[in-house]
């Protein structure tokens, strides 16, 4: 048996994707796969390292490890006119907001990325990406940019919604979906081992896709604050795991080019990426 360590965060919608092959419910030949669940931020760091043979990766992350791994062409998470938004418990202006400190789950996520490409000079601090709504409810943060269930519930904590990324870039891209989380595959397992794991990841989406209630099921576990909304749980999962997930599609890719592209434009990037997919 060859193993294969596959890499991704603790979220319902990566557990959704994910299900199939966690649970043995579809065939790998020899091939084994082990998962390993971490939050995003550690997977970006752990990616320049090639820690793992597949890892999910914000796409802005991709962009400095772009020699070790290449994009699987299944597996991303892309905002469809939503997606990262910055919430506060005072309903600031955007003007406002610019003189506040935004708490961001990472430097290298693709939601720092759009938060900076929208307002240059914000102010930022890292926080672990499920401690920042605590954190903006009880006032230890100003404000915070939400990437995970919190984007469905954080008028219950009595917050309000200051700016939604996805829906700015729409704007800004005539609609193009805002590229959040990627699958990544290490370039040095080779061409062929590559396509077999590809195919395998791709089936496992397939799969859960296939059998939504079962794999909302076990995805239920993973989902903060939701497990008895299983409505919210199931929409949060349909926003980030759907047919887009199958296949990026040509206007995904694109999409996916033209973030990486405004972020050297704008100075966050320090290199041209070369973005390839598997196929």
């Amino acid at each position: 048996m060859t193993k294969i360590i596959v890499a991704h965060s603790p979220d319902s919608d990566d557990a959704f994707m994910h299900y199939a092959l966690a649970e043995h419910k579809i065939d790998t030949g020899d091939l084994e796969f082990d998962h390993v669940l971490v939050d995003i931020q550690t997977l970006n760091e752990r990616a320049s390292e090639g820690a793992y043979e597949v890892t999910a990766i914000s796409t802005h992350a991709f962009s400095y490890v772009s020699d070790k791994y290449a994009l699987l062409p299944h597996g991303a998470s892309m905002g469809e006119g939503y997606g990262p938004m910055v919430v506060a418990r005072t309903p600031f202006s955007e003007a406002e907001l610019s003189r506040q400190v935004v708490a961001v789950p990472g430097y290298m996520t693709s939601a720092y990325l759009a938060l900076k490409l929208w307002a240059p000079d914000i102010e930022t601090v890292v926080m672990p990406f499920n401690e920042i709504l605590p954190a903006v409810a009880n006032g230890t943060a100003e404000a915070g940019l939400l990437i995970h269930e919190g984007q469905l519930t954080f008028s219950d904590f009595g917050l309000h919604e200051i700016v939604n990324l996805g829906v700015w870039w729409a704007d800004q891209t005539g609609g193009l979906p805002l590229p959040l989380g990627s699958n990544a595959i290490r370039r040095d397992l080779g061409p062929e081992m590559m396509a077999r794991v590809s195919h395998i990841l791709r089936d496992s989406i397939a799969y859960a896709l296939d059998h939504r209630e079962e794999a909302l099921d076990y995805a239920l576990q993973f989902a903060r604050d939701m497990e008895e909304r299983r409505h919210l749980a199931d929409r949060f999962v349909g926003m980030y795991v759907n047919q887009r997930t199958l296949d990026y599609g040509e206007d995904g890719r694109r999409a996916v080019r033209l973030f990486l592209e405004r972020g050297v434009e704008a100075g966050i990037i320090p290199a041209t990426v070369h973005v390839d997919f598997i196929d």
